[in-house]
């Protein structure tokens, strides 16, 4: 019995909505490597039972080892939402805004800070914009930093 692609589509459609019973994320990389097959038999329909056993099972494992290895570890959440005032200390910035009589600065970070990337803050020496600061402290929701000091 020779396979159709319409059999691979539907095969990879009933993996693809069997993820959704059996929250694992790896049976939704069989079932796109199953409609990868079908769609490559729609175009070359003359491939043999086992050719395309082979190539379901090769592109089932490239898409589990993309996911795992590639896609994955990209999506951790990098904003340190949620961290301690101790590992703000030493964090560094650069001024956007700068603090004027009774009006706090602005400083912006590479990275989002405790789940946002810029910070009001008060610093006891004079920062021009662009000056790169270090948060000495936390006050409230005000940032106690200094210039940073190039070596």
């Amino acid at each position: 019995m020779d396979l159709q692609y319409w059999h691979w589509l539907v095969f990879g459609m009933i993996l693809m909505i069997a993820e959704l019973f059996i929250p694992s994320f790896t049976i939704i990389w069989f079932g796109l490597g199953a409609l990868t097959v079908g769609a490559l038999l729609w175009i070359i329909p003359d491939v043999s039972l086992t050719a395309q056993l082979l190539l379901w099972t090769i592109f089932s494992a490239l898409l589990t080892i993309f996911w795992f290895l590639v896609m994955k570890p990209r999506m951790v959440d990098k904003t340190r939402a949620g961290m301690s005032r101790e590992a703000l200390l030493g964090e560094t910035g650069q001024v956007i805004g700068v603090p004027e009589g009774d009006r706090r600065g602005v400083v912006r970070f590479t990275k989002p800070l405790l789940g946002s990337d810029e910070w009001a803050f008060i610093c006891d020496e004079p920062v021009q914009l662009g000056d790169r600061v270090q948060i000495r402290d936390v006050s409230g929701n005000t940032l106690i930093v200094a210039p940073k000091l190039y070596r």
